[in-house]
């Protein structure tokens, strides 16, 4: 039984109950075009992630040659350093103010919660592992979701409670 402040009899306490803060009827210019500029984005994200892992590669060549052929077997560690790398880059840029990583920034869109609340460092390193075991898991076709639904949410964000949004200037252009 709830006395109307927010407390239950018996000793038990109800937790804030929050709505979703973006609705795409009330307000679409947070979803125009963002599955596009996702795309887009995350194409950027690629190349900024496989840009150090491929400078290190030349590098383990050029040692390779210098220890003759003793430093290629670095080649081995270039998979886990790949791995490592793309995560940190998510944690990293996903958990800065900005809530987005530089390719994201560079579309006007950004990572938040279900409820509003800003991306932090560990939820953007889970992020970017869930979206990676789903492609892998599901194949592909995974990627049609957001087709179906008015959120444009793939099934990592489902899992995890994040919404892909335009960032607040963006939707400010778009209201007006």
């Amino acid at each position: 039984m709830n006395d109307g402040s927010g407390n239950t009899y018996g000793g038990a306490q109800s937790g804030p109950v929050y709505a979703h803060a973006y609705d795409p009827v009330t307000q679409p210019e947070y979803f125009d075009g963002v599955l596009s500029r996702r795309i887009v984005a995350f194409l950027l994200d690629v190349v900024l992630i496989l840009g150090p892992i491929f400078g290190l590669a030349i590098f383990i060549f050029l040692f390779g040659i210098l220890t003759l052929s003793l430093g290629w077997m670095l080649f081995s560690l270039l998979g886990p350093a790949l791995i490592i790398w793309a995560i940190l880059y998510s944690a990293i840029t996903l958990g800065s103010p900005a809530s987005a990583t530089i390719g994201m920034r560079m579309m006007n869109i950004e990572l938040r919660t279900w409820y509003g609340a800003p991306c932090y460092s560990l939820l953007g390193a889970v992020h970017a592992v869930c979206f990676w075991v789903s492609v892998s898991a599901l194949t592909p076709l995974v990627l049609l979701l957001p087709l179906f639904n008015n959120r444009r949410r793939l099934l990592h964000d489902y899992l995890l409670g994040t919404v892909m949004v335009n960032s607040e200037n963006r939707a400010a252009l778009l209201r007006n």
